[in-house]
């Protein structure tokens, strides 16, 4: 027999019982692992480390953000300067400097261990956005016992563990898994508070663990990117003291000490940046960045209804279930728990799906609530009978459409059809396959626990092994490894009509951007010296050679696919002739 609760109204108190689950071998493992606190915490962070871990090490760095923010912080740590934040010469005031103090700490860190050539390392500068993954899944599996039982809370923690856009947060160094981490740990605070006052406990005062739970998660949401965490408690307390017609439980928050708390946390850093660079750091995090995206922030602009439309892959494999129990959801929109959980996901989304700027992993902070409303209408057994429920085949489809496009891509590239990631793509198919079949809605759990399966062999196909062996889509690893070859010391180098930072990060901080004339310069001006030419701009650099009397060998030739820009490269590496 194995003790589990009742099926409760979001927010109330559970009520043990026990019952007898007659399920597969999935739903009786987590009848295991729902035993106890402690097992289920060891269940998810081995979860989340088998479905984070694999390409973690072994894909080379991605342009753009990730390569911009690890440069930043590589130029932290060489310059010693915790301050300030530089792309080579350039300010680079986007974002506020949490996540390369968390990155520089990595790094250190690192070093300190005998790592031979960390800051080179681009898994080191991802540590932090692993551990945040890891750690959202945790706060979100916390979050969600606030209002559903233990086991509804581990499979939230799953759907969040398996999202498509999570993992591919898990693995790129920059801000968004650290900042999921703080909203979700913010949330959960804030929803304690919030049902124990709509239950009537006569205590004005809880427990200063969730005031204080809450307001550090927000200081450090600051830190990491602004005031966009802000943006997620205020629109959650506007929209439950307009349905509440009350926000009397906000003082159970200890608001005074909270805001003198987060001054405490973060303005050492922001006064120290003033100055340091006076009113362009708030000019160019909050004018340019910010606002910036009311507009179509560098191309990425798109209607309002994509992240609708993003959210069936982005939240794969939970999403065909939430459609299921969107219904139920509904139904239950005035109880406290739904109430809360609808009003932190709806204003958001709306303002999301107003701004022109999209990309995918924008509202990535807003799927814990519908990861939970999800569980509390599953452990109800109130999900959709409707069409709705044909939307089971799309646990299939993921997997099939991923592997195609993943085999495609790879023969394409490589003119290899990636043997190796056959067998998981092979089992991802069959429990894609089973989750579809297998469904209907007394046995939705079960069906959902073969689609995550599915997620994890399909991580390991495509991150553990298809990714990491597409070398042209990572031409700078390349160029990197053909300079570490030489034998002269301290080499330099130039790149013409290549400006990727993941070439600046590989190659090192001192590496000009120019155009081939300017090559052709670097080049004249000693030895030990190397030009990377792009082939557009190869012309160009054989003019000005031939104009200073330039004498040049040609080295090795890397052939590649620019995704930045959509389109095929060709970087012939040049030395002068004093090179050895």
């Amino acid at each position: 027999m194995v003790e589990t609760y009742a099926r409760p109204r979001f927010g109330e108190p559970r009520e043990p019982k026990n019952l007898v689950n007659p399920g597969s071998r999935l739903v009786r493992a987590i009848d295991v692992v729902t035993g106890s606190h402690g097992r289920a915490v060891a269940f998810l962070v081995l979860c989340a480390l088998l479905l984070f871990l694999p390409g973690f090490f072994t894909i080379p760095p991605v342009d753009r953000d990730e390569a911009r923010f690890a440069q930043a912080t590589k130029q932290m740590v060489e310059s010693r300067d915790y301050v300030d934040i530089r792309f080579q010469d350039d300010v680079r005031y986007k974002k506020p400097v949490g996540i390369y103090w968390l990155q520089s700490a990595a790094v250190e860190t690192a070093s300190a261990l005998g790592l031979p050539r960390a800051e080179l390392r681009i898994w080191v500068y991802r540590l932090p956005s692993l551990f945040g993954a890891i750690g959202a899944v945790l706060m979100t599996y916390w979050a969600a016992l606030g209002f559903v039982t233990r086991r509804a809370a581990v499979l939230a923690a799953l759907m969040m563990c398996a999202s498509v856009v999570l993992g591919v947060e898990a693995r790129l160094a920059k801000t968004d898994a650290m900042l999921l981490f703080t909203v979700v740990a913010a949330m959960g605070a804030m929803a304690r508070v919030y049902l124990s006052w709509q239950r009537g406990e006569d205590d004005p005062h809880p427990p200063w663990s969730w005031p204080a739970i809450f307001w550090t998660a927000l200081a450090a949401g600051i830190l990491l990117k602004g005031p966009l965490i802000l943006m997620f408690a205020g629109l959650t307390v506007i929209a439950l003291a307009i349905q509440d017609r009350d926000a009397a439980w906000l003082w159970r928050l200890r608001p005074v000490w909270g805001l003198m708390w987060v001054l405490v946390l973060v303005l050492p850093w922001f006064v120290a940046i003033v100055f340091r660079a006076g009113d362009q750091f708030f000019a160019d995090s909050v004018g340019g960045d910010m606002l910036s995206k009311l507009g179509a922030q560098e191309s990425h602009g798109a209607p309002p209804g994509v992240y609708l439309l993003l959210f069936w892959v982005t939240f794969w494999p939970g999403a065909p279930l939430a459609a299921m129990a969107a219904p139920a959801v509904w139904r239950a929109r005035r109880e406290p728990g739904a109430q809360f959980l609808l009003a932190w996901l709806i204003p958001s989304w709306i303002v999301f799906e107003v701004v022109l700027t999209k990309l995918p992993h924008y509202v990535l902070p807003l799927y814990p609530a519908i990861a939970i409303l999800t569980a509390g209408a599953l452990e109800r057994r109130v999900l959709s009978r409707s069409w709705l429920t044909r939307g089971a085949a799309w646990w299939f489809a993921i997997p099939a459409l991923g592997s195609i496009i993943a085999v495609v891509g790879a023969v394409m590239l490589t003119r290899q059809p990636a043997f190796a990631a056959w067998p998981f793509i092979a089992a991802a198919l069959i429990f894609g396959l089973f989750a579809w079949w297998l469904y209907d809605d007394n046995h939705a759990e079960r069906s959902l626990l073969n689609a995550l399966v599915a997620a994890l062999m399909l991580a390991f196909a495509v991150y553990g092994v298809v990714v990491p062996s597409l070398t042209p889509m990572f031409p700078s690893a390349e160029v990197a490894r053909a300079l570490r070859s030489v034998t002269c010391v301290g080499p330099k180098a130039a790149a013409a009509g290549y400006h990727e930072p993941s070439l600046v990060f590989m190659a090192g901080t001192s590496t000009l951007l120019t155009d081939g004339s300017g090559a052709a310069d670097f080049l004249k001006q000693g030895s030990c010296r190397f030009a990377l030419v792009e082939q557009r701009s190869e012309r160009s650099f054989a003019a000005r050679a031939e104009a200073i009397g330039l004498r040049y060998k040609v080295g090795a030739r890397i052939d590649g696919y620019n995704f930045s820009q959509g389109r095929p490269i060709s970087i012939a590496i040049y030395r002068s002739e004093g090179t050895e």
